[in-house]
């Protein structure tokens, strides 16, 4: 494994972990609103919830410009590892690349958007032609989606550490054969000498 590869699995493994963190910050708020049922319901818990994207919502804009750049990173070291691959490169990085673009979609289309709904308090209020109030998104299961896509996005952000971790694994494997074939020959070539 080249010098390059280490600083791009450095480029792909520091952002996810970053992610990872951020998502970690949040399961105190998510793990109660999707797992438990407290004896006193879970009204303060979507509260809090609600509060908690609020306050995410309308921080300053370098927060964001942080988060992207991130992302950024995380796809130049995904670029930088396929070029010119070797076919682990290709299976590893490239299920790696899929997992992490996937993340990136639901962070897109659930967790932006979630943060907009609940930032604005449009839980399906606007009624439009044809639609019954049963046909809306309420508060809780916006809430609810909201806390389920943070997990989705964590088991996706694992799936890619997982990825790394196995190529890393298996380039450690391949280069320990190839150096036990060639102490193989080597002294195979010794023995031959001696013969003669």
């Amino acid at each position: 494994m080249g010098k390059a590869n280490s600083f791009a699995n450095f480029l792909i493994i520091g952002p996810t972990c970053f992610f990872l963190g951020i998502l970690f910050s949040s399961f105190p708020y998510d793990y109660n609103v999707l797992w438990t049922t407290p004896p006193e319901g879970r009204d303060a818990y979507f509260n809090i919830l609600e509060d908690h994207i609020k306050f995410l919502y309308a921080s300053p804009p370098i927060i964001s410009r942080i988060l992207h750049i991130a992302i950024a990173t995380g796809f130049a070291g995904f670029f930088v590892k396929l070029y010119r691959a070797t076919e682990a490169n290709y299976l590893f990085d490239g299920a790696s690349l899929a997992l992490y673009f996937a993340g990136i979609l639901v962070y897109i289309t659930n967790i932006v958007k979630g943060f907009r709904v609940v930032t604005a308090g449009i839980y399906g209020s606007i009624p439009e032609e044809g639609l019954q109030p049963e046909d809306y998104i309420s508060r809780e299961d916006t809430l609810r989606v909201f806390a389920a896509s943070n997990t989705i996005l964590a088991l996706v952000l694992v799936g890619v550490l997982v990825l790394q971790a196995g190529h890393w694994y298996a380039v450690r494997k391949e280069e320990a054969e190839i150096a036990a074939m060639d102490k193989e020959a080597e002294e195979k070539k010794k023995s031959g000498k001696k013969k003669q």
